[in-house]
């Protein structure tokens, strides 16, 4: 940027001193802004506007409100102190209308935009310095009295404006006004605009490893439960990948599927790995090397999810097909086939001693089987369970009670021996989402699409806390059993919360689109994170055991 020369009248010069203040409270609005997402990039802005300007001595001794608004960090200092500098320069030369429109224009554009495309659209503002500035035709074809004093008399006259209107934050007293003029809305930013250009604004990223080798969209994660660095991942491209944490040479593809793997599931032992897509097939696999063990037939409809026996090489799959079949995956041999459900089984699982299945279909019930003869002990549905298709399961470790989650956004808990709807939990809004149940207390935990994260008390069937975030919460994982449990939203952040608290305490950002899929290593020091983005994460969370 050339050297400002605009040759004003030495009439229209204020009050450095005061006006330096005003300026200085300004800025530190502005710095506000500006610091709302975590992210400085002032540097550049600092730089452009400094170019050829230079500070008045005589307001430098004022700039200290500055530095003790922004005592945190030297360089914020230094960057907020170069503005403020280049700002009390430019007010030497600049009538007060101008000079106050500017920064009236650039507070609105770090509002929409509090990142680096906000800094340059407040650069393009302040550009317009550069043209010359018909001072007769902004003042109503007045021209500037060569009397400070006559000039505030007469630019002080009311205008057509309502004496009870709110006027906003007042950053000037009444005698340093020299002209009052209207804002033109046409000349302020367009927030469609910036919000357009959002996309464009590059984030922090708090990931450690990134994995890159899917080529579309990603629906599901899983962690070895043995081997804290082996991860598999699956999604639109018809994939899978095994793959280890910090070691990017290292990744087995799991070709094969001739659709979108949507559900991956290691075998308790870390042995094996299952796969299932929406091309109705289960695929088994060597977890160590790779390879292709067996691929399972039998559905006629795409596999929502897979689980495996907690005792042993027995796989389980619900199908779009209204069925739920079992293998041996050993053998790849066909077991049994649970059929009853009247519209896609969405979810699904064993309970923890092997010995019941409990499944949720679209269909708004929850049957209860006995895995070796195919029987359905129990079907729970009307009033007082769901009335919309269910979403999500979680069974407690004693093997008594499934929680259950409905797109009607209810939860209810369900006792696995009577098939009787033991309570209902109905503080969410939208479709629940997830489901988790803490392992060190009765405590479980549900996501839905109001944005909120509920931890519920089971013993009591009462609410402990409400845990508010940006947008939908998609998937969630205790970790491990502390108290803390990781939230991923539609936002593409993964929100870390105390579960006794209530309190978010980590964002961790990253992903740019909705996050499908959570999982933690098997050591608890690694959270797996997969998105629409087509990408994979993984987060270090040791301070959160």
């Amino acid at each position: 940027m050339k050297k400002l020369d605009f040759n004003f009248s030495p009439t229209l010069q204020l009050d450095i001193v005061k006006i330096s203040v005003q300026l200085t409270r300004i800025l530190c609005l502005v710095y506000t802004f500006v610091l709302m997402d975590g992210c400085l990039h002032l540097e550049a802005l600092m730089g452009l506007l400094k170019s050829g300007m230079h500070l008045p001595e005589t307001s430098s001794v004022h700039l200290n409100i500055l530095v003790e608004a922004s005592s945190e960090s030297g360089s914020i200092e230094e960057n907020i102190w170069g503005i403020a500098q280049f700002g009390c320069g430019m007010l030497t030369e600049v009538p007060t209308f101008y000079w106050e429109n500017l920064v009236k224009q650039s507070v609105l554009v770090l509002m929409m935009q509090p990142s680096e495309y906000g800094i340059q659209e407040v650069v393009k503002i302040f550009m317009v310095l550069e043209k010359p500035v018909d001072l007769k035709s902004r003042s109503g074809g007045q021209k500037s009295s060569a009397n400070p004093a006559a000039n505030r008399d007469q630019m002080n006259t009311p205008a057509n404006h309502d004496e009870d209107e709110d006027q906003g934050d007042v950053f000037l007293d009444e005698n340093d006004i020299v002209l009052e003029i209207n804002v033109d809305g046409e000349d302020l930013p367009d927030a469609e605009d910036a919000d357009d250009d959002a996309e464009d604004v590059e984030e922090a990223d708090d990931s450690m490893h990134i994995f890159t080798g899917h080529t579309g969209e990603l629906y599901t994660g899983a962690c070895s439960p043995i081997d804290a660095r082996l991860v598999a991942t699956g999604g639109g491209d018809d994939k899978g990948f095994i793959w280890k944490i910090f070691d990017g040479d290292w990744a087995f593809e799991l070709g094969g599927h001739k659709d979108s793997v949507f559900s991956l599931d290691f075998s308790m032992d870390g042995q094996l790995l299952a796969s299932g897509s929406f091309d109705g097939l289960v695929k088994i696999w060597d977890a160590s090397s790779g390879d292709l063990k067996c691929t399972l037939e039998g559905p006629g409809g795409g596999i929502e999810w897979v689980r495996w026996h907690p005792r042993g090489h027995v796989v389980l799959a619900g199908s779009e097909d209204c069925t739920v079949w079992m293998w041996n995956a050993d053998r790849g041999a066909y077991l049994n086939m649970f059929s009853g459900h009247a519209s896609s089984v969405t979810c699904g699982d064993f309970t923890s001693d092997g010995k019941t299945i409990c499944t949720g279909s679209d269909d708004a019930t929850l049957r209860i089987w006995n895995p070796s003869s195919g029987e359905n002990i129990h079907v729970v549905r009307g009033h007082p369970y769901h009335t919309e298709g269910l979403t999500c399961l979680a069974i407690t470790s004693d093997s008594t009670l499934a929680l259950t989650g409905s797109k009607d956004s209810s939860v209810h808990l369900v006792n696995i021996t009577t098939g009787k709807v033991v309570s209902s939990l109905t503080s969410h809004t939208d479709s629940i989402e997830c489901i988790g149940l803490s392992l060190s207390s009765p405590w479980a935990a549900t996501g839905s699409m109001d944005n909120k994260l509920i931890v519920w008390d089971l013993q009591h069937s009462s609410l402990r806390c409400t845990c508010d975030n940006e947008d939908g919460v998609t998937c969630l994982s205790w970790l491990g059993a502390s108290k803390y449990i990781a939230a991923g939203c539609v936002d593409g952040k993964v929100r870390i919360w105390d579960s006794l608290s209530g309190d978010c305490v980590r964002i961790l950002s990253g992903h740019s689109d909705a996050i499908q899929s959570l999982a933690v290593s098997a050591d608890r020091n690694f959270l797996l994170s997969v998105s629409l983005d087509g990408t994979a994460r993984v987060f270090e969370i040791p301070d959160f055991q």
